[in-house]
């Protein structure tokens, strides 16, 4: 289990399970290897379909949280709208390659939280000081790239 170990998991008590209930007809098989199955002459969703709507909002809202730190960088709506659609479908791909790589760069959290840090101050201070769009990226890529530096040679020399 991710939060509590030992505890059992009742996912038909969780309150998104409860809200879909009421508003999309879901369907009791457990089993079912299709998004909607046809019961007694109805069309119900699976719990299928529920994971898939859970993970496509999942892609959505952090396609939308992303907006601002675009925004931070350049102003060109052609930039913000294909930045955003390329993270809705390149997230869900690049999900298991970071989730596996995410241990050795024990950094990168450090490093993630001092961009965003420039990035607001940036939006902050746009109307007094102007950063080109050049000069915002170099700072990212090095901050990155400083956070994987100090993350590779931080680690013993047995996961090198």
């Amino acid at each position: 289990m991710l939060l509590g170990k030992g505890k059992e998991l009742h996912p038909e008590r969780t309150r998104l399970f409860l809200w879909a209930q009421r508003v999309i007809p879901l369907s009791s098989d457990q089993r079912a290897e299709r998004l909607f199955l046809r019961q007694d002459g109805r069309w119900l969703a699976t719990r299928l379909f529920l994971v898939l709507l859970v993970v496509e909002l999942a892609d959505v809202m952090f396609a939308v949280d992303s907006i601002p730190a675009v925004f931070g960088i350049t102003r060109d709506p052609f930039i913000v709208y294909t930045s955003n659609v390329l993270a809705i479908l390149g997230l869900r791909s690049l999900y298991f390659l970071l989730a596996g790589a995410l241990p050795y760069f024990q950094f990168l959290g450090a490093g993630l939280s001092v961009i965003l840090m420039f990035i607001g101050a940036k939006m902050l201070a746009e109307n007094w000081i102007h950063v080109p769009t050049h000069i915002s990226l170099l700072v990212v890529g090095g901050i990155l790239a400083i956070a994987i530096a100090a993350s590779v040679l931080a680690r013993p020399k047995g996961l090198r």
